[in-house]
C-alpha cells in the first residue's frame, strides 16, 4: 500500500465516521472508494478501533504493573471505557453492524486479546475458550457499574 491509498483509505473512514456522527442509522449506506464493499470497510473501521483500544490497553497495563497491587481486569475495563468514550461514533458504526459476517473474526479477535490481556485466561488454553471468556468479559466491561457488580462474570460467560 502506498502512502496516497493509506492516506485515501483514511480519509475515507474520517469520511463515513462524520457521516455517521450526523446521521447515525446510514452510517454505511455508501461505502466510499477506495473500499469496495461495506465488509472491506467493516474490517478497516475495526482495525482502527483495535489499534486504538491496543494502545490505551498496553499503556493501563504498564502503568497497572508498576501501582502496588495493579488489577489488571480494573486497567483494562477502564482502558476499554475509554477508548469507546473516546470514539464513541467508531464503535456505535461497529456495534450497529456487529452481526455482519466481516466483523465475526474481529470480534473473537478482540474478545481474545481482552481475556488475555486482564488475565482471566492464558494463551495456552484453546482459542475457542479463550474468546468465549472475553465474550462474558466485554459483556460485563460495557454494564453499567451496578449491573456489573450484581452480576459478576460467570453469570455472563455463555456455557459450552
Amino acid at each position: 500500500m502506498s502512502w496516497h491509498d493509506f492516506h485515501q483509505r483514511q480519509h475515507a473512514i474520517q469520511t463515513v465516521l462524520d457521516h455517521a456522527r450526523r446521521n447515525p442509522s446510514e452510517a454505511l449506506i455508501q461505502v466510499p472508494a477506495p473500499f469496495t464493499d461495506a465488509a472491506e470497510l467493516l474490517r478497516a473501521l475495526h482495525y482502527k478501533w483495535n489499534q486504538q483500544l491496543t494502545g490505551r490497553i498496553d499503556v493501563a497495563l504498564v502503568e497497572t504493573g508498576d501501582a502496588p497491587h495493579g488489577d489488571r481486569v480494573e486497567a483494562v475495563t477502564a482502558a476499554w471505557r475509554q477508548t469507546a468514550a473516546d470514539n464513541s461514533v467508531l464503535r456505535a458504526v461497529l456495534d450497529q453492524h456487529s452481526a455482519h459476517p466481516a466483523l465475526e473474526t474481529c470480534a473473537a479477535r478482540e474478545q481474545r486479546m481482552l481475556a488475555l490481556a486482564a488475565g482471566l485466561a492464558e494463551h495456552t488454553e484453546p482459542a475457542k475458550d479463550v474468546a468465549r471468556v472475553g465474550m462474558a468479559f466485554l459483556k460485563l466491561l460495557r454494564a453499567t457499574p451496578s449491573t456489573a457488580r450484581r452480576g459478576g462474570l460467570r453469570k455472563l460467560m455463555p456455557s459450552s
